[in-house]
């Protein structure tokens, strides 16, 4: 039976035999920025240390990693972090899934976020999998789209709830370019016509704002693909992922189901819980104020030490996969500060962020 794509997303990804849930996790079928450790983990460990900076270095400091997967990048912070930082970390996993056997015993493993915590918050492409609602247009406007979870047959379904609706008017604005006259649909009002397909970003939004409500004091992060008002997709991005190659978005549980993030919608949600500004970066622009730099090390390394060598390059060839723009670079940071006053674009400078006077600790 045809039901909505945010209900069948949630089955299909998070239900008792969702995709997420069961299985090897997501690094067996494709691979994100948080799969590439520990040249990733290093540059948010650098990130940590100016954001705990800020905080005038309290005890204990939080590290929540949300949509954690197998807790890959919370198990290389623990692995790379220095003494006197690692006896006051506190790192908690927000995943659905099992706790993972060989996830390190200092990781807690929890299904909801922790409350009030000090630190920083990551979501490294979790919002692309929040569950949304896809329309289309119909003779009396947006329609909601329904799909057969067992085939991703998709067939018109109601009209939207006005909370929706209200959403694509602000934030997935019909394209103003009408196209070739021989696309016109009879029935349809002339700007609806051109407006293929939206996906409608109010989950997402509501999920960040909740992400960014549990921060007592800090730095939330979200890094996923994603799009702008001036630029949103005319057809939408909603699409599967399977054994490492790009296949049909059917939602049967069998293959990851993503869509990417209307990140200016997403960050103005979370703004609006943490009342201060965010910014919003590429990733190419982020890793390389952290100090990620993807050149190949000197030749004359090689020969006076080989095996550095090959770690050197190893380090420079993730380096570039990180940043190139056609790939993971392509991703979007957006760093949002709760509770504490520097600019925000101190937390990509290149000296650490001074301390907010009198905010030691909670």
């Amino acid at each position: 039976m045809p039901i909505g794509w945010r209900a069948a997303m949630a089955t299909a990804l998070y239900g008792d035999r969702g995709f997420f849930v069961t299985g090897a996790g997501p690094a067996a079928h494709f691979r994100t920025s948080a799969h590439a450790v520990p040249v990733l983990g290093a540059a948010l460990l650098r990130l940590l240390d100016r954001v705990d900076a800020a905080l005038g270095r309290p005890d204990p400091l939080h590290v929540v990693d949300v949509g954690a997967g197998r807790g890959e990048l919370l198990g290389t912070l623990a692995g790379l972090a220095p003494p006197e930082l690692a006896a006051r970390l506190r790192l908690t996993a927000v995943e659905l899934a099992p706790r993972p056997d060989d996830l390190p015993d200092r990781v807690d493993w929890r299904a909801e976020l922790p409350e009030r915590t000090v630190g920083l918050l990551l979501a490294t492409e979790w919002l692309d999998n929040v569950p949304l609602d896809v329309a289309e247009p119909g003779p009396g406007g947006w329609r909601r789209v329904l799909v057969d979870p067992a085939t991703g047959t998709e067939s018109p379904g109601g009209p939207l709830d006005p909370a929706e609706s209200a959403w694509l008017d602000r934030w997935w604005p019909i394209p103003t370019d009408p196209g070739p006259p021989d696309r016109a649909e009879i029935g349809l009002t002339r700007d609806l016509a051109w407006a293929d397909r939206a996906e409608i970003g109010l989950t997402r939004d509501l999920a960040w704002a909740e992400a960014v409500g549990s921060l007592h004091r800090g730095l939330a992060l979200a890094v996923d693909y994603g799009h702008l008002r001036r630029a949103r997709p005319r057809h939408g991005t909603l699409t599967g992922f399977r054994a490492g190659r790009q296949v049909d978005p059917v939602p049967d549980g069998s293959r990851d189901l993503t869509a990417h993030v209307a990140v200016d919608s997403v960050a103005a949600a979370g703004a609006a819980v943490a009342g201060r500004p965010y910014t919003l970066v590429g990733q190419h622009t982020a890793l390389r104020a952290l100090g990620v730099d993807g050149r190949r090390p000197a030749l004359a390394l090689a020969a006076a030490d080989p095996a550095g060598y090959l770690r050197a390059l190893a380090g420079a060839s993730t380096a570039a996969e990180l940043t190139d723009p056609a790939g993971l670079g392509g991703h979007w940071w957006l760093l949002q500060p709760v509770g504490v006053e520097p600019d925000p674009a101190g937390w990509l400078s290149a000296g650490p962020v001074a301390p907010a006077p009198g905010r030691g600790g909670r």
